[in-house]
Protein backbone atom coordinates (compact mmCIF):
# COMPACT_ATOMS: atom_id res chain seq x y z
CA UNK A 1 0.00 0.00 0.00
CA UNK A 2 1.44 3.36 -0.90
CA UNK A 3 1.26 5.80 1.84
CA UNK A 4 -0.84 8.90 1.03
CA UNK A 5 0.80 12.24 -0.28
CA UNK A 6 1.98 14.62 2.44
CA UNK A 7 -0.58 17.47 3.19
CA UNK A 8 -0.61 21.02 2.60
CA UNK A 9 2.64 21.32 5.45
CA UNK A 10 5.10 22.20 2.70
CA UNK A 11 2.90 23.93 -0.51
CA UNK A 12 4.53 26.98 -0.39
CA UNK A 13 8.29 25.20 -1.42
CA UNK A 14 9.09 24.29 -4.87
CA UNK A 15 7.23 21.18 -6.40
CA UNK A 16 11.23 19.75 -6.44
CA UNK A 17 11.87 20.06 -3.24
CA UNK A 18 8.30 18.86 -2.23
CA UNK A 19 8.78 16.00 -4.31
CA UNK A 20 12.35 14.83 -2.95
CA UNK A 21 10.84 14.86 0.95
CA UNK A 22 7.72 12.57 -0.36
CA UNK A 23 10.12 10.38 -1.82
CA UNK A 24 12.77 10.18 0.80
CA UNK A 25 9.20 9.93 3.46
CA UNK A 26 7.92 6.69 0.57
CA UNK A 27 12.07 4.91 1.07
CA UNK A 28 11.92 5.24 4.64
CA UNK A 29 14.51 7.32 4.76
CA UNK A 30 13.47 10.36 6.19
CA UNK A 31 13.38 9.78 9.82
CA UNK A 32 16.55 8.81 9.50
CA UNK A 33 18.14 12.16 7.98
CA UNK A 34 16.12 14.27 10.77
CA UNK A 35 17.29 12.14 13.44
CA UNK A 36 20.99 12.35 12.62
CA UNK A 37 20.27 16.79 12.01
CA UNK A 38 18.04 16.70 15.18
CA UNK A 39 19.08 13.76 17.70
CA UNK A 40 17.38 14.48 20.94
CA UNK A 41 14.20 16.48 21.94
CA UNK A 42 14.13 19.23 24.55
CA UNK A 43 13.50 19.03 28.08
CA UNK A 44 10.62 22.00 28.26
CA UNK A 45 7.75 19.77 28.89
CA UNK A 46 5.71 22.05 31.56
CA UNK A 47 3.86 24.96 31.12
CA UNK A 48 6.03 26.06 33.51
CA UNK A 49 9.09 25.61 31.71
CA UNK A 50 8.11 27.07 28.12
CA UNK A 51 6.74 30.53 30.18
CA UNK A 52 10.51 30.68 31.45
CA UNK A 53 12.13 29.94 28.15
CA UNK A 54 9.27 32.22 26.52
CA UNK A 55 10.82 34.92 28.65
CA UNK A 56 14.05 34.14 28.46
CA UNK A 57 14.16 34.56 24.39
CA UNK A 58 11.94 37.57 25.48
CA UNK A 59 14.36 39.46 27.20
CA UNK A 60 16.96 38.87 25.05
CA UNK A 61 16.07 40.05 21.83
CA UNK A 62 12.14 42.07 22.88
CA UNK A 63 13.02 43.53 26.30
CA UNK A 64 10.54 47.01 25.27
CA UNK A 65 7.78 44.45 23.62
CA UNK A 66 4.40 44.15 25.61
CA UNK A 67 4.12 41.93 28.78
CA UNK A 68 2.70 38.27 28.16
CA UNK A 69 0.02 37.75 30.91
CA UNK A 70 0.28 33.84 29.96
CA UNK A 71 2.03 31.05 27.96
CA UNK A 72 1.21 27.53 27.92
CA UNK A 73 1.14 24.17 25.42
CA UNK A 74 -2.17 23.90 24.27
CA UNK A 75 -3.55 20.40 23.37
CA UNK A 76 -6.09 21.52 21.05
CA UNK A 77 -4.12 24.42 18.75
CA UNK A 78 -2.88 22.52 16.18
CA UNK A 79 -6.10 20.00 15.62
CA UNK A 80 -8.99 23.07 15.68
CA UNK A 81 -7.22 26.16 14.14
CA UNK A 82 -4.74 24.33 12.31
CA UNK A 83 -2.24 26.20 13.81
CA UNK A 84 1.14 25.18 15.66
CA UNK A 85 1.33 28.63 17.74
CA UNK A 86 -0.54 31.39 18.36
CA UNK A 87 -0.30 34.72 19.57
CA UNK A 88 -3.14 36.37 20.84
CA UNK A 89 -4.18 39.78 22.71
CA UNK A 90 -7.49 40.82 24.82
CA UNK A 91 -8.37 44.69 25.61
CA UNK A 92 -10.55 44.75 28.41
CA UNK A 93 -11.84 47.88 30.13
CA UNK A 94 -11.43 48.25 33.67
CA UNK A 95 -12.75 50.96 35.58
CA UNK A 96 -11.28 54.02 33.37
CA UNK A 97 -8.17 52.25 32.00
CA UNK A 98 -8.29 49.67 29.23
CA UNK A 99 -6.18 46.59 30.03
CA UNK A 100 -4.35 44.69 27.17
CA UNK A 101 -3.52 40.91 28.17
CA UNK A 102 -1.20 39.06 25.51
CA UNK A 103 -0.79 34.74 25.54
CA UNK A 104 1.42 33.25 23.83
CA UNK A 105 0.74 29.26 22.75
CA UNK A 106 2.28 26.34 21.44
CA UNK A 107 0.93 23.32 19.87
CA UNK A 108 1.54 20.17 22.84
CA UNK A 109 3.42 18.35 19.61
CA UNK A 110 6.09 20.78 20.23
CA UNK A 111 6.77 18.67 23.68
CA UNK A 112 8.14 16.10 21.82
CA UNK A 113 10.27 17.92 19.02
CA UNK A 114 13.91 18.63 19.06
CA UNK A 115 14.75 21.97 21.02
CA UNK A 116 15.24 23.91 17.40
CA UNK A 117 11.98 23.54 16.20
CA UNK A 118 10.70 24.92 19.95
CA UNK A 119 12.61 27.68 19.73
CA UNK A 120 11.59 28.57 15.73
CA UNK A 121 7.80 28.53 16.82
CA UNK A 122 8.38 30.51 19.91
CA UNK A 123 10.25 33.16 17.79
CA UNK A 124 7.75 33.23 15.53
CA UNK A 125 5.11 34.07 18.05
CA UNK A 126 7.40 36.77 19.85
CA UNK A 127 8.02 38.56 16.79
CA UNK A 128 4.37 38.72 16.66
CA UNK A 129 4.51 40.71 19.80
CA UNK A 130 5.86 43.67 16.92
CA UNK A 131 4.74 42.69 14.17
CA UNK A 132 1.16 41.30 13.19
CA UNK A 133 1.69 40.58 9.85
CA UNK A 134 3.85 37.65 7.91
CA UNK A 135 5.44 40.36 5.97
CA UNK A 136 9.38 40.90 4.88
CA UNK A 137 9.82 42.77 9.35
CA UNK A 138 8.18 40.31 10.81
CA UNK A 139 10.62 37.56 8.87
CA UNK A 140 13.37 40.05 9.10
CA UNK A 141 13.00 40.15 13.31
CA UNK A 142 12.66 35.94 13.11
CA UNK A 143 15.81 36.01 11.51
CA UNK A 144 17.57 38.19 13.90
CA UNK A 145 16.39 35.89 17.01
CA UNK A 146 17.17 32.83 14.75
CA UNK A 147 19.49 32.75 12.17
CA UNK A 148 18.38 29.76 10.89
CA UNK A 149 14.65 30.60 11.17
CA UNK A 150 13.81 29.81 7.69
CA UNK A 151 15.90 26.45 7.30
CA UNK A 152 13.98 24.91 10.51
CA UNK A 153 10.56 25.99 9.57
CA UNK A 154 11.10 24.00 6.24
CA UNK A 155 12.54 20.88 8.28
CA UNK A 156 9.62 21.74 10.45
CA UNK A 157 6.85 21.42 7.93
CA UNK A 158 9.18 18.56 6.48
CA UNK A 159 8.48 16.65 9.74
CA UNK A 160 5.02 17.56 9.81
CA UNK A 161 4.30 15.91 6.40
CA UNK A 162 6.32 12.72 7.52
CA UNK A 163 4.09 12.74 10.57
CA UNK A 164 1.18 13.05 9.08
CA UNK A 165 1.42 9.90 6.55
CA UNK A 166 3.33 7.71 9.02
CA UNK A 167 1.93 8.59 12.77
CA UNK A 168 5.29 8.01 14.21
CA UNK A 169 6.76 10.95 16.04
CA UNK A 170 10.65 10.41 15.97
CA UNK A 171 11.29 12.17 19.69
CA UNK A 172 9.39 10.22 22.18
CA UNK A 173 11.80 8.20 22.82
CA UNK A 174 14.60 9.88 22.74
CA UNK A 175 14.18 12.90 25.19
CA UNK A 176 16.66 13.86 27.77
CA UNK A 177 15.39 16.40 30.27
CA UNK A 178 19.05 17.19 31.29
CA UNK A 179 19.40 19.22 27.29
CA UNK A 180 19.39 23.25 28.03
CA UNK A 181 16.23 24.66 26.23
Amino acid sequence: MRPKPPPNYLAAYPVALVNEVQRLIEQDRFAEILLRKYPLAHGVRTDKALYDYVFELKGEYLRNAGQLSKVAYDSKLHVIRNALGMHTSISRVQGAKLKSKREIRVATVFKEMPPEFLRMIVVHELAHLKEREHDKAFYQLCLHMEPAYHQLEFDLRAYLSYLEVSGQPLWASVCVDAIAP
